[in-house]
């Protein structure tokens, strides 16, 4: 089983959703968590776009990446999902066999209505979905061989 950490800025959107999709799809091969750099909340239109696919995350807790650092806790893979000055602050863990960046956009800066924000906030989760099972085609076949 490869362990997996999803880190953005404040654990409270791009990362949650990550580790949801990764948890849900991944059967036993993967076990993922998601931490920020800085303490935040969960986004509530986040919240709203998970439920719409029925993945409630609404009492899901938001972590600080330090946290997990200073406790050496390790994983195989860690993830950036934020931009890439913000993913320069992450710790390196040790242990991470992989470390990548996916980029993505922050629900947070999305301007507009709540339905423009929530529009744009539904393409970032079909987009970490598809990213998620990306990750577990390639890898899939790697936590097997780790058991």
């Amino acid at each position: 089983m490869l362990k997996v950490l999803f880190v953005c800025v404040h654990n409270s959107a791009r990362s949650q959703m990550a580790e949801a999709f990764l948890n849900r799809l991944s059967g036993e091969h993967f076990e993922a968590e998601s931490a920020g750099l800085e303490e935040g909340v969960l986004n509530p239109l986040v919240v709203k776009a998970m439920d719409e696919i029925g993945i409630d995350i609404s009492k899901n807790k938001t972590d600080s990446v330090f946290d997990f650092y200073r406790k050496g806790k390790a994983f195989s893979i860690v993830i950036k999902v934020c931009d890439e000055i913000n993913g320069q602050r992450c710790p390196i863990f040790p242990s991470a066999l992989h470390t990548l960046s996916w980029n993505i956009a922050d629900p947070a800066d999305f301007k507009g209505n709540e339905e423009e924000k929530l529009q744009e906030t539904r393409r970032v989760r079909d987009e970490i979905r598809e990213r998620v099972e990306q990750l577990i085609s390639e890898y899939k076949d790697y936590s097997t061989s780790r058991k």
